[in-house]
């Protein structure tokens, strides 16, 4: 796994504060770090209620990612239908979802080797 300049860590937390500060629902982070052949370190998944929402929490997780640790996505796609829109920051990705899509895909159970922390909101 390439290393950035950067802890993924941090990069993760930035990411968590995006989506807080946009409402983002049911924010969970899978630990792929043991998982032989795991494509990257953390993904990093939340839902939205809307085609808006999901923009806004992407948005503010690049914003926050600029501003923190000068990191830009090296790849995102999804922004044309915003059902699921996916941030890869080569350590950490992003996956911003629709609430129905995200049942249907239901990632959190596809990597069920993961180590999953469910965030909870800091008020």
């Amino acid at each position: 796994m390439t290393r950035e300049p950067y802890e993924s860590e941090e990069l993760v937390s930035l990411i968590i504060q995006g989506m807080e500060d946009t409402k983002a629902k049911n924010i969970m982070i899978l630990d792929l770090q043991d998982i032989e052949h795991a494509i990257t370190n953390y993904f990093v998944i939340c839902h939205g209620s809307s085609k808006p929402q999901l923009e806004a929490i992407a948005d503010a997780v690049i914003g926050k990612t600029i501003k923190g640790v000068k990191a830009k996505p090296w790849h995102k796609e999804g922004f044309e239908n915003a059902e699921w829109i996916l941030l890869d920051y080569v350590d950490v990705v992003v996956h911003i979802f629709k609430e129905d899509r995200r049942k249907f895909y239901q990632l959190e159970k596809l990597w069920a080797d993961a180590v999953v922390k469910h965030h909870e909101y800091k008020e």
